[in-house]
């Protein structure tokens, strides 16, 4: 069902190595946690699972410190309009993703120069009640060249919509979280 797709992003917030050891490779990481102050030895030991692993790893919203620490990249969420892209010298193969939920978010990823934009939320989650849709999900995809990655209520019976949109990946909590619950058993 996933494997279909190149590009695979789960946001994660804590580390628990036994869930995310039995993920598949190709599956990237994004830490993400707005509430609490970063911890440095926390992604260290991340990004060190990750460079054992063979996968990628992001980090949200802190562009020196994923830079300072060769993590693969940064992850700019949508209410992040601030972040300069010349604010540090980016490194060869150093990916900066940012989110959007509109036209007026996807021009301002587009001037912070990121390489894929998240657009979301497509689907209707527990989170949000408000979503795109397929639709309006192509619109903005239309209006962008740059690589779009689906994001938001994506889960086993909205996966297979997906193909529809023809992103180049999608990003998810509850699905992969759903892949190493079942991987359990």
């Amino acid at each position: 069902m996933y494997k279909k797709f190149n590009e695979i992003y789960h946001f994660i917030h804590q580390f628990k190595e036994p869930d995310l050891i039995k993920l598949d490779r190709k599956i990237s990481l994004i830490y993400r946690d707005y509430d609490k102050k970063i911890d440095i030895n926390l992604i260290k030991e991340i990004r060190d699972f990750c460079k054992i692993t063979g996968r990628k790893f992001y980090l949200a919203n802190n562009a020196q410190l994923g830079y300072n620490l060769n993590l693969d990249g940064i992850y700019i969420p949508a209410f992040n309009k601030c972040f300069k892209h010349n604010s540090f010298k980016k490194k060869k193969n150093f990916k900066i993703l940012g989110s959007a939920h509109n036209i007026k978010e996807i021009r301002i990823k587009e001037k912070q120069k990121v390489d894929k934009i998240f657009i979301s939320p497509i689907f209707k989650s527990e989170k949000k009640e408000k979503f795109l849709g397929i639709h309006r999900f192509l619109i903005l995809r239309r209006i962008t060249t740059k690589k779009v990655i689906a994001l938001g209520g994506i889960n086993k019976s909205t996966i297979k919509k997906l193909r529809l949109v023809k992103c180049n990946g999608f990003a998810s909590i509850s699905l992969i979280k759903t892949l190493y619950n079942e991987n359990r058993r």
